[in-house]
């Protein structure tokens, strides 16, 4: 019997898998849940903790592979979806961990903002720490945050929402979220930064920053996004912040690995149009 092409939960929940080799996996996080450490039980929503039970109950998807360990190598914000790349080894999550920290993985993500940014591309670099004020909320900090980068390019706009590609070179908590709304367009939906605005910086345009290149993603299977062109989107839908693609020189085989997840359902869902991606 062939391998499922998701992994099962125990709750039933089924979760697409985007790509996988002998150290890796690659899946489609759905938005709302947590990657904290296993032993981490304040949620119930802990993804580590549920993969962990679910290869312990031998279930067939993990039974079908061999697979007696799966762990998260980098981390997506709770509301967050798309690429997730988990490791089925120690020496993996190290080896793949290390992609991440020396700025070697390229990664991808599609943003739907509020309002429509002055300029088409741009680079934030703005620091960023931990605010000592908000528990699990970041800040601008320029003297004591930590470097971070990320590089913009609008691809879409309608009455009052753009499409964003979002290039993070490094890669902060927050780090997307925060220099959106230090841009003036944070994320639609996000709570937690998109309220005040009144204290956010000017557009890049409006600073003079410098702008710089970026690349467009690929589109994959959904429904079909034509129907919802220049339709609002839905009122509870969740962060308007997908990871579409994750790229790498894989550390063991040396080649070149592209995953990437499908754009259709989420473009759609904000009245924007997959085909002119």
């Amino acid at each position: 019997m062939a391998k499922p092409d998701y992994i099962e939960l125990l709750t039933g929940e089924r979760i697409p898998i985007l790509y996988e080799d002998r150290s890796v996996l690659a899946i489609d996080k759905p938005p709302g849940w947590m990657l904290v450490p296993f032993s981490w039980q304040k949620t119930g929503r802990n993804l580590q903790a549920a993969l962990v039970s679910s290869i312990a109950s031998k279930a067939f998807w993990a039974r079908s592979r061999g697979l007696k360990y799966l762990r998260f190598v980098h981390r997506l914000d709770a509301d967050t979806s798309g690429v997730l790349l988990l490791a089925k080894s120690p020496g993996a999550v190290n080896s793949f961990g290390a992609l991440f920290e020396s700025r070697r993985m390229e990664k991808v993500y599609l943003a739907v903002v509020t309002g429509m940014p002055r300029t088409e591309e741009w680079t934030c670099r703005l620091k960023l720490a931990p605010d000592p004020e908000a528990i699990g909320r970041m800040r601008v900090d320029a003297r004591h945050g930590k470097e971070a980068e990320t590089r913009f390019r609008v691809l879409q706009s309608n009455a009052n929402m753009t499409l964003i590609e979002a290039h993070p070179v490094t890669g902060r908590t927050h780090q997307i979220r925060v220099h959106l709304a230090q841009s003036g367009h944070p994320v639609v939906g996000d709570a937690l930064y998109g309220a005040a605005r009144g204290t956010q910086e000017r557009t890049p345009r409006e600073k003079g920053e410098r702008l710089s290149g970026a690349q467009t993603p690929s589109e994959a299977g959904g429904e079909n996004p034509r129907e919802r062109v220049g339709k609002p989107r839905r009122q509870g839908m969740g962060l308007g912040l997908r990871a579409v693609r994750l790229s790498y020189v894989d550390p063991f085989t040396r080649r070149r690995v592209d995953i990437r997840a499908p754009l259709e359902q989420f473009v759609g869902e904000y009245g924007f149009d997959v085909f002119k991606l």
